[in-house]
């Protein structure tokens, strides 16, 4: 069992973006979070300076410098305590390549929070354009 989660952890943030559908969005949450797509790195990097930022990806495989929380994104709901508690405060979420930050994004949705944006491409497109991580923490 528990190779069978592991397995679906790591699935869950390899090879690029989430599947979407061509139906259209049927909560006013989902139209929010279709609306806003995520951000280049350079857009990224810029809305870090005004953002709580959170690495969702597990395992740890590095982190950006500004990163605020390392909360994995299965984990947000139930580790909710650990992000801010006023719901307009600007959050920024990346995992490594965008598909655990997406599925985490729609939970920071669903929790309240109304200024979520995320790091297209995740830690993978981030050290493509040229930035730095930081080593994973062991």
């Amino acid at each position: 069992m528990l190779v069978v989660a592991a397995g679906l952890a790591v699935a869950a943030c390899s090879g690029g973006e989430p599947a979407t559908s061509a139906a259209p969005s049927s909560t006013p949450v989902e139209a929010d979070a279709a609306a806003i797509p995520p951000l280049r790195p350079a857009q990224f990097a810029a809305a870090l300076a005004d953002a709580f930022v959170v690495n969702v990806h597990v395992p740890d495989e590095g982190s950006i410098a500004a990163t605020d929380a390392a909360i994995p994104f299965d984990e947000i709901g139930a580790r909710s305590a650990e992000l801010p508690q006023a719901r307009d405060t600007p959050l920024a979420v990346y995992c490594k390549t965008g598909r655990m930050s997406a599925e985490a994004v729609s939970t920071l949705r669903d929790l309240g929070y109304t200024d979520v944006v995320e790091l297209r491409g995740g830690m993978d497109a981030w050290v493509d354009d040229g930035r730095e991580l930081l080593p994973p923490s062991r």
